[in-house]
């Protein structure tokens, strides 16, 4: 898969039987947040979401706001590594620190008693963090590891090679992790640099949910944010053009199967037509067995376990993409297949898909929104990607609003064979240049 980080947002994007209530909060020192307030149990979950993620990595440095980004926990002010995950354990608190390409992602899961506590530490870690250098070396290593384990992965090789075709000279072109030259060479003062480059207040955005009241929240925001720079060092990535052609790049891979990767072109989330495109995915390869490309593949025909679609909405960039895997033998076959469904999509759907699609889309989602560290999560999320504050109360409207003629038109406008780009990681049968597609070679 290329780029799914907003995608996934929408898989746990649930919406409850009843409004949830957003407020949105102002703190004193003028940082902005959503809170949906819930007294019941004495906890409260915070997400801070750093628009730019990894994306903002420095010329030359790529990898280095990954491995900043892994030692946040690892010491921070007067405590070492040992000492500060002793300190959040005393607290009884949990954090979280994660990046992809769309932003760097902070947790805090505390109870009330000792909230203003781990908020302290919390900012501690953003502010003063010590980049130790066993710290560093420590987790360097297992970045080091994630890459030689990504470099013998048929999944995770076809994946690159999509990410290389579509966004050229792009951030999204390149794995966050760095290679293994990369990361080797990133200093201290690298990772300082990196830090400064995308954990500022002017490209923050809050999420929390739990037992806190809007004035507390005001003083946490300042407490854990107060001490960041107001701005970034580095502008916000520009976006991204993709630049995927149609055809089908051959990995040669010593296996008896072979990894089937496709993307063609997508839409961003506020485009008028990315609803309907929704309930198109869902019905085209994203709804599980109900799916017109399991049904082709899988039950007619067992040429795979499993196909499936997804909209990797991205940002800065966006693609419909999809992946398999199956027997070399047969990846002639299921090439074909994908291309015959992925055009059958612009003649319509049935009104039985349609209705199934909107029941499964609409009902499924009121089983996710549970929890306060979800909610936290969704609420910054939404604002990421820049949703209005009600979003999660008519969503499940703008899903039925869709009609046959919505889906038709939109699989008409993306859906197109002749731009699906095929990389397959193995050594496939049956694929040839007859049907004008391009077979190239990678080693």
């Amino acid at each position: 898969m290329i780029r799914a980080a907003i995608a996934l947002f929408f898989a746990t994007l649930a919406v409850p039987a009843h409004a949830i209530d957003i407020q949105e909060v102002t703190s004193p020192g003028g940082i902005k947040a959503w809170l949906v307030q819930d007294d019941t149990i004495p906890f409260v979950a915070v997400e801070f979401d750093f628009k730019g993620g990894a994306s903002l990595d420095a010329p030359g440095k790529r990898g280095a706001i990954n491995l900043m980004t892994g030692l946040l926990e690892e010491g921070a002010g007067d405590r070492d590594s040992v000492a500060f995950a002793q300190a959040v354990e005393d607290l009884g608190a949990q954090f979280s620190f994660d990046v992809g390409d769309d932003s760097l992602s902070v947790g805090m899961r505390a109870l009330s008693e000792n909230r203003d506590e781990a908020a302290a530490l919390l900012a501690e870690a953003l502010t003063q963090p010590r980049f130790d250098d066993a710290a560093v070396e420590r987790v360097r290593a297992q970045v080091a590891s994630i890459i030689r384990s990504e470099a013998t992965d048929p999944q995770a090789i076809a994946a690159k090679e999509m990410s290389r075709q579509a966004w050229g000279d792009h951030p999204y072109a390149t794995s966050i992790n760095g290679t293994l030259e990369s990361v080797a060479a990133l200093t201290r003062p690298d990772l300082v640099a990196a830090k400064n480059r995308v954990l500022a207040r002017d490209r923050v955005v809050v999420g929390a949910a739990g037992d806190i009241s809007p004035e507390d929240l005001g003083l946490l925001l300042d407490k854990v944010l107060g001490g960041l720079p107001e701005q970034g060092t580095a502008p916000l990535p520009e976006p991204a053009q993709l630049q995927l052609t149609g055809g089908v790049t051959v990995i040669d891979w010593d296996s008896p199967q072979t990894v089937v990767s496709f993307a063609g072109p997508g839409l961003p989330i506020d485009d008028p037509d990315y609803f309907a495109a929704y309930v198109a995915n869902h019905i085209l390869g994203g709804g599980g067995f109900s799916s017109r490309l399991m049904e082709e593949i899988r039950e007619k025909r067992g040429l795979t376990y499993g196909v499936g679609t997804s909209l990797a909405t991205g940002i800065y960039g966006q693609t419909w993409q999809g992946g398999m895997a199956g027997s070399n033998a047969t990846t002639g076959q299921a090439v074909d297949l994908i291309r015959a469904e992925w055009d059958r999509m612009a003649q319509g759907v049935t009104d039985k898909e349609l209705a199934d699609a909107k029941t499964y889309l609409t009902g499924e989602y009121p089983l996710r929104f549970d929890g306060n560290g979800k909610i936290a999560g969704i609420l910054a999320g939404m604002q990421l990607i820049g949703f209005p504050i009600d979003y999660v109360n008519t969503r499940n409207a703008k899903v039925e609003a869709v009609t046959a003629e919505d889906v038709k038109r939109v699989a008409a406008r993306l859906l197109d064979a002749d731009k699906l780009r095929f990389v397959l990681v193995g050594r496939p049968e049956g694929i040839a240049a007859t049907d004008g597609a391009e077979v190239e070679a990678v080693n």
